[in-house]
């Protein structure tokens, strides 16, 4: 490829410009607007081996798949041996109606659970509490004790079904219920496989489900990092999550910088801890959105990859492969979704999806079509499973390894996203590390300012958006929307009560008793935390006695 770009001259393309493409531009003048991607990239008409860096090497750009630097995907046959798996992510209601609707995805060939948690159960309160009133079971299942979590995995084998969970702030919970769980079916933790997403730096900044400061929170997530590095080496125990600031509104370089950036502060908390970096490393795992702008999306990707092997080389001395190795489950874009004409998310979410297989996904979510009104029903969620599903099996592109490497335009974005990556996570090493940074405002800042930018190009007609501000019709709301019914939060309300009085009160009250002295003492919380959902504590019980330890988080506002 360095050849290609010896053998064309500046002059070759300047003398194209000006003859040609003039000439066919005067017949037919440019689309009226910018040509600019999502992230406000300016998209060139044409592009040549000029684009690449002048000192272009296929070896340290590229290589093979499955060696360094990973540009081209973590394994040497990646889809050609294995398909990436299929990961609906599900949850609504009570434990229940969530373990039907799972059961039922795998039965429609679903391959990983990823499990939806409903909003008091993400920051730690209970369903009869007060601030939980009209949100149980809303956007995802309320889990009060283990019993709801015997029950959401009922008759759903441990040891067979990998499951991901979408928690941030009482992750050390829901972890330790799901090992209890396993214990239950008679499952070796050790045979347990999975993710956490754990990621709590993104709360601060785009999600908001936090409980506690900064500083609590980084210790409890690497707890969690020592707890699996023990006893659970099949599990992942982080989801380093650029999703939801994607979803906020930043561009797509901003997605790599400060995912990354985030992952750097967790690599090195782990370090700080005392843990080695090859011990762990090859455990952590990535999550990014998918978004419309195709080329954009795999290039994306392709960065993020080589970007992230480059840093856990070449800062922290990794020496294992796996240790260098960007793994990283993809969601097709919510925010993408219009309640205008929802028929063209089918379109949307097909186009977002084909991105993360091109760009080497390793696990996929696509979202359902009604999901810009409600939860998606069964059918939404079938059609969206199906989506990969021809992907996979009618497409062809799973059939080759990296399909679109070599193509100037995908190189040229590649090389561009990650300098435009890499500058961010200077900027926040200056500052002092993404901490810092959040709790300046800087990433929250940008993100502001790029999805104003991103508005503002829709509101004013620059961005077509078909069905919202373009191409619109006259349309009713769809029928038949899932519906969460109230007489869930009193099911669940009731369960929980009848849970309390059932379990033995002295054996909860020694469980909490332990867990405040290993707060107190620095040990690892896990442990004891698994012995008090055992004896059916509540996440609410769990969650308040380390809200008196640890203090909560309220936001500084006056930083935006």
């Amino acid at each position: 490829m360095s050849s290609d770009r010896k053998s064309l001259k500046p002059e070759d393309l300047e003398a194209w410009n000006a003859g040609p493409l003039k000439t066919a531009e005067q017949k037919a003048p440019p689309r009226k607007g910018e040509f600019v991607s999502p992230s406000g990239a300016t998209v060139e008409a044409l592009y040549t081996p000029l684009d690449r860096a002048r000192n272009w090497n296929y070896s340290n750009e590229l290589g093979f798949p499955g060696e360094f630097p990973f540009t081209r995907g973590v394994q040497p046959t990646m889809y050609r041996g294995r398909l990436w798996t299929m990961r609906q992510y599900a949850g609504f209601g009570n434990a229940e109606d969530t373990n039907r609707r799972f059961r039922y995805l795998l039965d429609q060939g679903q391959t990983g659970l990823s499990v939806a948690f409903d909003l008091p159960t993400q920051i730690g309160y209970d369903s009869d509490a007060e601030l939980a009133e009209g949100e149980v079971g809303r956007v995802g299942v309320a889990i009060d004790t283990l019993a709801d979590m015997e029950l959401l995995f009922d008759s759903i084998p441990l040891d067979k079904v990998s499951v991901s969970m979408t928690i941030n702030s009482t992750v050390v919970v829901l972890l330790a219920m799901l090992v209890a769980v396993g214990k239950k079916q008679g499952i070796d933790a050790k045979l347990l496989t999975g993710t956490v997403q754990n990621d709590i730096l993104k709360e601060y900044v785009a999600r908001g489900t936090y409980i506690f400061p900064p500083a609590p929170s980084m210790r409890l997530v690497t707890d969690v990092f020592r707890y699996c590095a023990d006893e659970l080496p099949r599990f992942n125990m982080i989801s380093i999550s650029g999703y939801h600031m994607r979803e906020a509104g930043c561009t797509a370089a901003q997605e790599v910088g400060f995912t990354l950036a985030d992952g750097i502060a967790y690599v090195q908390a782990a370090l700080d801890c005392g843990m080695q970096v090859d011990d762990f490393a090859p455990r952590l795992s990535f999550f990014f959105a998918s978004l419309n702008d195709l080329l954009e999306e795999v290039a994306k990707f392709r960065a993020a990859r080589r970007l992230w092997a480059r840093i856990m080389k070449d800062r922290f001395q990794a020496r294992k492969p796996k240790s260098m190795m960007l793994r990283f489950h993809t969601q097709t874009g919510g925010s993408t979704l219009t309640a205008q004409q929802p028929d063209n998310n089918v379109v949307r979410v097909a186009i977002q999806a084909l991105a993360a297989v091109l760009g080497g996904t390793q696990s996929l979510h696509t979202n359902s079509r009604d999901e810009a009104f409600a939860l998606p029903t069964e059918e939404s969620a079938r059609l969206a499973l199906r989506t990969q599903q021809i992907i996979a099996h009618e497409s062809g592109i799973a059939d080759t390894v990296d399909p679109l490497a070599g193509s100037y335009a995908i190189e040229h974005l590649t090389d561009k996203i990650e300098a435009e990556a890499k500058a961010y996570i200077q900027h926040i090493d200056e500052i002092g590390g993404m901490v810092k940074a959040i709790e300046q405002g800087y990433v929250q800042r940008e993100i502001g300012d790029a999805a104003y930018r991103y508005q503002k190009g829709i509101d004013e007609g620059d961005r077509i958006i078909v069905g919202m501000n373009a191409f619109q019709a006259e349309e009713s709301p769809p029928d038949h929307l899932h519906t969460i019914d109230q007489s869930v939060a009193e099911a669940q309300m009731h369960r929980l009560s009848d849970v309390k009085e059932r379990r033995d009160g002295e054996a909860v009250a020694r469980a909490l008793a332990a867990i405040r002295a290993a707060v107190t003492a620095g040990e690892n919380v896990m442990p004891p935390i698994v012995d008090a959902v055992s004896a059916y504590a509540t996440m609410g019980e769990i969650c308040n006695l380390l809200r008196e330890e640890f203090g909560e988080y309220h936001e500084d506002t006056t930083l935006f």
